[in-house]
């Protein structure tokens, strides 16, 4: 029982949390790089009716921007909340 409670608290739930915050933060870095080199190469590699989704792509890299932002500190604080959690469970009374 001590190597299952010991598993759970020094390797699942760090492990866990870390996973969470990269995989919003890659998605979300991901996504602007996509938004970013698509709108690019329409704007300067393509004929002019693709222009305009070119444009359009770079200005939603900047309203993507702001979201990313705003996704990045909620997760921030969900990590430290999560973590405050955890800690605080590790070392209650009980245990």
């Amino acid at each position: 029982m001590f190597v299952l409670e010991f598993l759970t608290y020094v390797v699942n739930r760090p492990v866990t949390l870390a996973l969470r915050l990269f995989g919003n933060m890659f998605a979300g870095h991901l996504l602007l790089l996509v938004f970013t080199f698509g709108g690019e190469y329409l704007l300067l590699h393509s004929t002019v009716p693709n222009k305009i989704p070119g444009l359009m792509s770079l200005l939603f890299t900047l309203v993507m921007s702001a979201f990313e932002i705003l996704i990045e500190f909620l997760q921030a604080y969900i990590f430290v909340l999560l973590t405050a959690v955890y800690i605080a469970g590790a070392v209650a009374d009980e245990h």
